[in-house]
């Protein structure tokens, strides 16, 4: 299941004050001769806590360049949230792999209630009142491009009007 999802263009990107996140640190290991061997993958949120949130998938050798090559991974994938007021305009599901993430807007001073994953996503993108509920697999990465995903349908009214050729009342 492929995201279908608009990314920002690289200019508009480059120019941005982004806040990262790293929600995971797998440790893998392979047995080789002399013993184990570890690699490492990190999984990185970043936003600029206005409207604009990316993710990035990396391995390494050791943890710091893993975290730094996943940093750079999600600069290159962000994408623009459209939000209403201090939440999200309307109820969404986005799903990724075995994992599905259903968003539903809150009223003022409701919070983000999410488990982590879910929750580094709104936060960074700038969403302050959501409901969250995440079904299946609660794999970090799956989560995350879950959330991804639900961000990527959600529409505001004026664009709901201008793809539909009429006016909501």
């Amino acid at each position: 299941m492929a995201l279908h999802v608009e990314y920002l263009d690289h200019t508009e990107a480059a120019s941005l004050q982004l806040d990262e996140v790293v929600v995971k640190v797998n440790r893998s290991a392979a047995v080789v001769k002399g013993g184990r061997r570890f690699s490492f993958s990190a999984l990185t949120v970043v936003g600029n806590r206005d409207g604009i949130v990316g993710y990035g998938f990396s391995k390494a050798k050791e943890v710091p360049s893993a975290v730094e090559k996943s940093n750079r991974d999600a600069r290159k994938h962000l994408v623009r949230v459209p939000r209403r007021k201090t939440s999200i305009p309307h109820e969404v599901m986005g799903r990724f792999g075995a994992s599905s993430v259903k968003l539903i807007p809150a009223a003022p001073g409701t919070g983000i209630i999410a488990g982590n994953c879910v929750r580094a996503v709104l936060e960074l993108s700038g969403v302050k009142d959501c409901l969250t509920k995440s079904y299946g697999s609660t794999t970090a990465v799956n989560l995350v491009k879950a959330c991804i995903d639900a961000i990527s349908q959600l529409r505001t009214r004026a664009q709901q009007e201008e793809t539909r050729g009429v006016k909501l009342s």
